[in-house]
């Protein structure tokens, strides 16, 4: 590895002080304690300086502060200057990273293992700014394709949904579907993962509350559309049934977490599946968010506000790091439960982690309406549509447990097996369609039925006159 001697160090605050604009551009990973100890009462003085006066001090000043001669850089042309941001971003990555290993190494002594990776990313992921964003006027073409094409819009599965959210979920977004105990949090996403499996996108489901045979076993039902009862009569059945739908739809993994896990657990869990396997993973559900706590700072699990505005920060940045779409669940609080419409007041743990999400969704249904075979979901919040506010009425099986959109008509494209059979062998009547026929069927229809009146009439008006 590069050594950076005093010397060099020197050359680096001079050449600072000599061209200003360097010392801008490298503003944002300027450190001090990076600095030799010589040096670094030097490079504390210029930052401060800098910062309270909005100019660099003059070599003088910092010799008479410091008792450090400094020198002007003559004749610097532009590659001295690309030479030097260079070696300054190697030099700051060096000692941040030195730096963060021992620090990491007394908190594992500790026994205190989750800001290590933290420590190690933040230091590895030090760079200057390169990256000057969009130019909005260059090529609004390739722009605009670029966020449909990569940024997603992926449908749900539901049209009424991908309707107000103008085509379906993006990647590296966070959506919440928050529920009540009992509404069905759980199902509506293994029923949004069905979906996009079936669309031939892989994803992982992981679980901090049911088993992995549980959950894999409503999939079971939502797949086949039968009971649980009926799978656990017919077994074999199933599994070809599965087999046979596992060729054309997208891989799928269920995993269990135990509650308290951490989003470095899960981003280890899908760094894992993604080596062993060599499959990419698109999507992740998380059920659900309220039992995660954070990784950056140590919360007390009573400080909700607190302990799910970091969670759900953590979550955002892991979706938007690894490019998925994500989705998890919150719980409802008491205040909801006799309410038909929800707002930001009744998610369990307060606004949070709703200001973090990019889509809120409610879901509302009761025990009359599950019968009924009724869900409906409410929009609470989303930056990528003007959904807030609408509401999607879906149709669910109760036995089953799958849930489907048919547009709100309330009339099922989706049929069982069971009901397909029956109409494929039911008689059926045949009817001779003809203009001809069908006219003289009519007419002898209403000559009977004329016929019959006028003796009807005929009968009361005898009987009056009698």
């Amino acid at each position: 590895m590069k050594e950076y001697s005093v010397d060099l160090q020197k050359l680096f605050l001079e050449i600072m002080l000599t061209d200003a604009q360097s010392f801008v551009r490298v503003q944002n990973i300027f450190n001090a304690e990076n600095f030799d100890r010589t040096l670094r009462e030097t490079a504390k003085f210029l930052i401060e300086h800098a910062d309270r006066h909005q100019v660099l001090p003059t070599v003088d000043q910092i010799s008479a502060v410091t008792g450090v001669e400094l020198r002007v850089v003559p004749n610097l042309d532009q590659g001295h200057l690309d030479w030097f941001m260079e070696e300054f971003e190697s030099f700051t990555k060096k000692q941040e990273l030195e730096r963060a290993i021992l620090k990491a190494a007394d908190l594992i002594e500790k026994g205190d293992f989750n800001p290590v990776e933290k420590l190690i990313k933040d230091a590895v992921q030090i760079s200057l700014t390169k990256d000057l964003g969009t130019d909005y006027w260059a090529d609004p073409a390739e722009r605009l394709t670029r966020y449909f094409s990569s940024g997603g819009q992926v449908s749900t599965g539901w049209p009424q949904l991908d309707k107000i959210m103008y085509g379906g979920f993006s990647r590296g977004e966070l959506n919440i579907f928050a529920g009540g105990s009992g509404s069905g949090k759980s199902l509506v996403m293994m029923n949004i993962a069905l979906n996009w499996l079936q669309q031939g996108i892989n994803g992982v489901y992981i679980t901090l509350e049911l088993s992995e045979e549980l959950c894999s076993l409503r999939t079971d039902a939502m797949l086949n559309d039968v009971s649980t009862k009926e799978i656990r009569k017919n077994i074999d059945d199933t599994a070809l049934k599965i087999r046979m739908a596992s060729k054309r739809a997208g891989s799928y993994r269920v995993k269990y977490m135990p509650a308290q896990s951490t989003v470095n657990d899960v981003r280890s869990f899908i760094k894992e599946y993604q080596v062993q396997t060599g499959r990419p993973v698109d999507f992740v559900m998380i059920d659900y968010l309220d039992l995660l706590m954070p990784v950056s700072a140590k919360v007390s699990p009573n400080d909700l506000f607190v302990k799910d505005k970091y969670v759900s920060e953590e979550l955002r940045n892991l979706a938007k790091e690894l490019g998925m779409l994500m989705i998890t669940a919150s719980q409802l609080n008491r205040s909801a439960v006799e309410e038909i419409e929800f707002d930001h007041s009744h998610i369990s743990g307060g606004i949070s982690k709703i200001n973090t999400a990019d889509n809120v969704f409610g879901i509302f249904t009761s025990r009359a309406m599950r019968e009924r075979g009724k869900y409906q979901i409410q929009c609470m919040k989303s930056r990528s549509s003007t959904g807030v506010g609408q509401k999607i009425d879906l149709d669910y099986n109760i036995e089953t447990m799958r849930i489907i959109d048919n547009g709100g008509d309330g009339q099922s494209e989706h049929k069982s097996a069971s009901t397909q059979i029956y109409d494929r062998i039911k008689p059926k009547s045949v009817v001779d369609d003809s203009s001809e026929s069908m006219q003289e069927k009519s007419k002898i229809t209403v000559n009977s039925n004329s016929n019959k009146l006028k003796q009807m009439l005929a009968d009361l008006k005898t009987a009056k006159e009698v």
